[in-house]
Order: structure tokens, then sequence, then C-alpha cells
């Protein structure tokens, strides 16, 4: 296994926002196409879209659409789980959201680069995105991913996770 993969989710109705927000056009580019930008510049091989409220074409990404979008972001997740347990190439999975547009490659690639098993970006010492997990603990997350409920219980209180500071290389602000 020689990879770590990129997975966007980016299936949501973006209701808080008043449309999807992965075509949503910030300093010239679609937020999905950023989002694939950064995770290929870090490092991140293959890369998966997991769309849903919206459906479009996405250029160097590998596209997962989830017609189960409307349960939550834990349908998302547990999508792009399951469309990557196939690849034997893949070791570990970097998770982030289509509304990030101050993520970048530097902030990626420190994260994929760390020998850690779970690793969480942060900003300024709060909890972000991306998040990183290694292979073996994919069964546990797609099990709590539920509703609108991602990686967060998996994560709650892990005695292993590793925080690792991006805020001089990024913002974690979301689109909403």
């Amino acid at each position: 296994m020689t990879s770590v993969a990129g997975l966007v989710l980016a299936a949501g109705s973006g209701s808080r926002f008043g449309g999807p927000k992965a075509p949503v056009l910030v300093d010239g580019e679609r937020l999905v196409d950023h989002a694939v930008r950064c995770l290929r510049d870090g490092g991140c091989e293959p890369v998966v879209v997991v769309l849903g409220a919206w459906v479009g074409e996405v250029p160097r990404a590998e596209v997962v659409v989830n017609e189960s979008w409307a349960e939550g972001m834990g349908s998302s997740l547990r999508a792009g789980l399951q469309a990557l347990e196939s690849r034997t190439d893949v070791y570990a999975v970097l998770i982030t959201l289509v509304d990030l547009p101050g993520l970048t490659s530097a902030a990626v690639a420190r994260i994929v680069d760390a020998d850690d098993e779970i690793v969480v970006a942060t900003y300024d010492g709060e909890r972000g995105h991306p998040v990183r997990l290694a292979r073996r603990h994919w069964p546990d997350v797609i099990e709590f991913a539920v509703g609108d409920e991602g990686a967060r219980r998996f994560l709650a209180g892990r005695a292993d996770l590793v925080l690792i500071e991006v805020g001089d290389v990024a913002t974690g602000t979301d689109l909403d």
C-alpha cells in the first residue's frame, strides 16, 4: 500500500448557504475543483469526490454519487470510504469538506506526511479539516457515520489522535 487517498465530501444541499456549494465559484474556481487541486497538489492519489444534491463533472477526480445524500454527511462519508475499500494501494484517506476556500496544498501535505494513523488539522488550536485516517479504522468510522455526524464520535476522546497545526499555511473557515 503506497498512497494516501483524498476524499472530498460535497453532496449536501447547502441549505444554510442557499444551494449546493460544490459548483460555487470563489476567486474564479469552483469550490469542488479547489478542493481536488489542493488534495492532488498536497500528495493525495486517488481523489474521490462524493456528490449528491448537485451532480456534475469533476476533472482529476473519481466521482461517487451518494443517492442518500439527504440523510446527512454520514452517508457521504460512508459512500466515499466504501468506494475506496477496493483500492488495495491506499493505506490511508485524507477527508475534507468542499466548502473550505482557505484550504491549501501545503496544509494537505503536512497532514499527508504525518506518520500517525489518526490525524486532525488544527487552525490556531481549533480542530478542523482535513482529517487523516489509516485504513484499519475505516470500518469503525463507517459504523459511527450516521445522519449529519461524520467521524466526530469516532474521534472523540481517542488517545491516539494527533493534532497538527496548519493555521500558518491555511484557514479552516468554511463558506457558511
